[in-house]
């Protein structure tokens, strides 16, 4: 069992999987020294936690894990994405930072402020984003040496309707978005996805890189070693749950056959 107190857990799987199921933005948990630091009021907060949270996500990929015929590997932030975003570059490179959304948030889902603008991201950066960012480069790491390989599969979800925060919310949104990488996403991986998926959704609710793109990969091994190999999935939240923030609902369930079909699917890949 993992400790939730902690800021991120690793929660092992069958010792030769290669898969490790990455769940960075299911949380809602806010420490109170970072709470101090942001301006919403408590009712606004959880507003905005209700529109930015990929809720119920850490549930599915842990149904998913025990139904899987062998276990994954599961890395889970235990905090919310408005303390950092771990799944944000930390610094220039990153495109969200456009809109207030870097690795440290200073605006809402609705552009509104979230943080004093001079906040300085360093401290933050320090105390959650690099420790986070280590663990997880670790963890691929030990599925390299336990299997030659490692298989990151990203769990999210995201609004029926487009928030305003987004830069490409104009395009579809299918049940399911596929995320990929061009270095980092074998064929063989997006077919697995395809199939699992499109057997519960059919082929026509699975779309690539819209309104989502890429995934997931330690920098450390991001464009240079293509023996980790990764795949975001993105859930539209109308498939399994009330929205903004509500209780999951039955789709929840086929999701979890879903992704676990994937599992099996993948540790070829």
């Amino acid at each position: 069992m993992s400790d939730p107190q902690q800021p991120f857990a690793l929660i092992p799987g069958a010792a030769d999987s290669p898969v490790l199921l990455h769940v960075p933005h299911g949380s809602r948990r806010i420490p109170q020294r970072v709470r101090e630091g942001i301006t919403l009021d408590d009712p606004a907060l959880e507003r905005e936690l209700d529109h930015i949270t990929d809720a119920h996500t850490a549930e599915l990929a842990a149904a998913a894990a025990a139904i899987a015929p062998s276990a994954p590997w599961r890395f889970v932030n235990n905090l919310s994405r408005l303390v950092v975003d771990p799944e944000r570059f930390p610094d220039e490179r990153e495109e969200m930072l456009a809109v207030g959304m870097g690795a440290v948030y200073t605006r809402t889902t609705h552009r509104e402020p979230l943080r004093p603008p001079e906040t300085e991201p360093g401290p933050l950066l320090e105390a959650y984003f690099h420790p986070y960012a280590d663990a997880m480069t670790a963890a691929v790491e030990a599925r390299l040496a336990a299997a030659g390989s490692a298989v990151i599969i990203d769990v999210h979800s995201y609004p029926t309707a487009p928030l305003p925060y987004e830069l490409h919310g104009t395009g579809p949104r299918p049940p399911v978005c596929l995320g990929t990488d061009p270095f980092h996403t074998p064929p063989e991986l997006l077919a697995a996805a395809e199939a699992a998926f499109g057997g519960r959704f059919g082929r026509g609710g699975i779309a690539h890189d819209t309104p989502f793109a890429g995934t997931y990969v330690p920098l450390r091994h991001y464009g240079t070693d293509r023996r980790v190999t990764a795949l975001m999935i993105e859930i539209r939240r109308d498939t399994y749950m009330s929205e903004p923030g509500g209780p999951a609902g039955p789709g929840h369930g086929l999701l979890a056959g879903a992704l676990a079909e994937l599992v099996e699917l993948a540790e070829p890949c």
